[in-house]
């Protein structure tokens, strides 16, 4: 019997090794024991360049224009598409062809907290798609009322990586930011953070490479000028959970986050997470987590971790705290919940 194909469309690429990227080759893996799956950067008859935004908004489901399908035979079943903005086009030519077939719409941090507020693409691809998916349930107050009952909340993900023993006997007490410097991620209270900080043992390590030129260069001059502070610049994604699961503690400071896959990661590897108070962490660790600081806050953020890495009562609290988490995070019960999504789209 022909197995199903389900195309996703991912714009990160392996080779940007972030978040997104991360999502997509996870959802194919669970996907493939049960479907066909391709994985690619867009659907191969969205209009490129300067045209796809303009093109996406035009082929929203009030429009008449239709693009020429493929062979139906040799079109996919369902089409998942990571993004709204950056995915409309792809996911507008491919509701174009084939309006009858299901579309699926996984949305990010930049989706929820901004794009789909002012961004006539992104708001097309929420009319488009059969159904919605979100990282954690503090986004569903960011959609339009009319289209929540469409949307279902599937938490990422991550294997359970555990710290070796005798982490009390390292000479130093690292601290690790995972995020590519951009304005999103707000590596600047990172940075600042790191020349606050008292506790002598703290080592602050960023990993992530430069996507925003200027922000690379800032780390590199406070890496000169604040000893504490190391960039190590982008690792594999192996090598950065190797490093994670030995560190201390994990701080995230983004402005917008979907449903960070470092705090899974974190989580899961026993590391006590450190966020800013926004709503895609809340929605993550839980409104009355202890980490949070304001986003921004270099001040806070330091001595969050002065008293994390000082305070065994304030670290163990931490630890219990995303412990009770973690549950949600788990393989199967993400694995479970795509598989019946995708099997209701498909057999609806």
């Amino acid at each position: 019997m022909k197995l199903p194909h389900i195309w996703i469309v991912s714009p990160a690429s392996a080779k940007a090794n972030n978040g997104n990227w991360q999502s997509a080759k996870r959802w194919a893996r669970f996907l493939r024991t049960r479907y066909r799956v391709t994985l690619a950067q867009q659907w191969p008859e969205a209009p490129q360049g300067d045209d796809a935004a303009d093109a996406a908004v035009a082929r929203a489901p009030q429009s008449p224009r239709r693009a020429k399908p493929l062979d139906a035979g040799a079109a996919p079943d369902l089409l998942i598409a990571l993004h709204a903005r950056r995915s409309a086009a792809s996911l507008a030519a491919y509701h174009a062809a084939y309006p009858q077939r299901p579309t699926l719409l996984l949305l990010t941090g930049t989706d929820l907290y901004r794009d789909i507020h002012d961004d006539a693409s992104a708001q097309a691809a929420l009319r488009q798609a059969a159904a919605l998916v979100l990282l954690q349930a503090d986004g569903i107050a960011e959609l339009p009322p009319g289209l929540r009952a469409k949307s279902s909340v599937i938490y990422q993900s991550a294997a359970t990586l555990r710290a070796p023993a005798a982490a009390s006997a390292r000479r130093y007490a690292d601290v690790c930011m995972i995020g590519h410097l951009r304005e999103e991620k707000d590596p600047l209270t990172f940075m600042r953070a790191a020349a606050l900080v008292t506790a002598p043992e703290a080592r602050l390590l960023h990993i992530g490479g430069a996507l925003d030129a200027a922000l690379g260069q800032t780390a590199l001059a406070t890496q000169a000028a604040t000893p504490r502070y190391h960039w190590l610049g982008a690792l594999s994604h192996a090598a950065t959970r190797q490093r994670l699961k030995r560190c201390r503690l994990m701080a995230l400071t983004s402005h917008m986050e979907g449903g960070a896959n470092v705090i899974i990661e974190a989580v899961t590897s026993g590391v006590p997470v450190l966020a800013s108070d926004i709503g895609g962490n809340r929605g993550m660790l839980g409104a009355d987590y202890a980490g949070y600081f304001a986003p921004g806050d270099a001040a806070a953020l330091a001595r969050l971790i002065d008293r994390a890495l000082t305070d065994a009562g304030f670290a163990a609290l931490l630890r219990s705290q995303c412990a009770a988490r973690a549950p949600l995070f788990a393989p199967a019960a993400e694995q479970a919940a795509l598989l019946q999504l995708v099997d209701n789209l498909l057999h609806r």
